[in-house]
């Protein structure tokens, strides 16, 4: 039976996998009933025939007709996911979103955002939140750790007269390349630039500029430690 399964398994995400030997089969039983039961959910969620869009329970969706799929996506429990912006979201194929995440892609309805767009083979961890109204671009084979949070919009504080509240924001975007690994609660602000093949640690804050492929990123505030290779 795990031999089959892998094998269903390997067409889904589109590489080789292999189920570990060691799991019992009431375990995989389980397992594939409740990935059965959010297969259902997401088919009439989002009504998409061609497509494997997976959603845990107490996961919430606004404007829906904003959200594009390449390929199976997987919603775990008690997400909130608004799409409303100028572009939407994108999710690549096998895409996974973990349990309390937060994807948000307009701060305010006086200036919607710009939108999310995630690549292929993406793992975002779980209580992560993703503010995208300046953009947010993840690439291909991008790993997030829990906790994880991304803010691509600040405020503007220039007035010492006027609240912060009144003066408006600033828009750069944020862009993680490809094959990148974002440690647990790390947090990126607006205007990073995270070229492929980066480690960011655990617990950095990632405050501007760009970071050339295969670095590693640590720190508070975040700074280069040394380069992979």
């Amino acid at each position: 039976m795990k031999k089959y399964i892998s094998k269903i398994l390997s067409i889904i995400k589109s590489e080789k996998w292999e189920l570990d030997n060691r799991i019992p089969n009431s375990y995989i039983l389980f397992f594939f009933f409740t990935k059965a039961i959010m297969s259902l959910r997401g088919f009439f969620t989002f009504f998409k025939f061609k497509k494997i869009i997976l959603i845990g329970s107490n996961t919430d969706f606004y404007c829906k007709s904003m959200f594009k799929f390449s390929g199976t996506v997987i919603f775990d429990k008690y997400c909130i996911v608004n799409a409303l912006s100028e572009n939407g979201i994108a999710f690549g194929s096998n895409v996974s979103i973990g349990k309390y995440t937060t994807i948000e892609c307009s701060g305010s309805l006086k200036n919607i955002g710009k939108g999310l767009v995630v690549g292929n083979n993406v793992g975002m961890g779980t209580h992560g939140f993703f503010g995208c109204a300046g953009g947010i671009k993840i690439g291909n084979d991008t790993i997030f750790g829990n906790y994880v949070s991304m803010h691509s919009e600040n405020h503007v504080t220039t007035d010492l007269d006027k609240p912060i509240r009144l003066q408006g924001v600033t828009r750069q975007g944020i862009f993680i390349g490809n094959n990148c690994w974002i440690g647990a609660k790390t947090t990126i602000l607006d205007g990073v630039h995270i070229d492929d093949g980066c480690i960011v640690a655990a617990g950095s804050v990632v405050t501007k500029g760009f970071y050339e492929k295969d670095t590693i990123i640590g720190g508070v505030p975040a700074k280069i430690i040394k380069k992979r290779i």
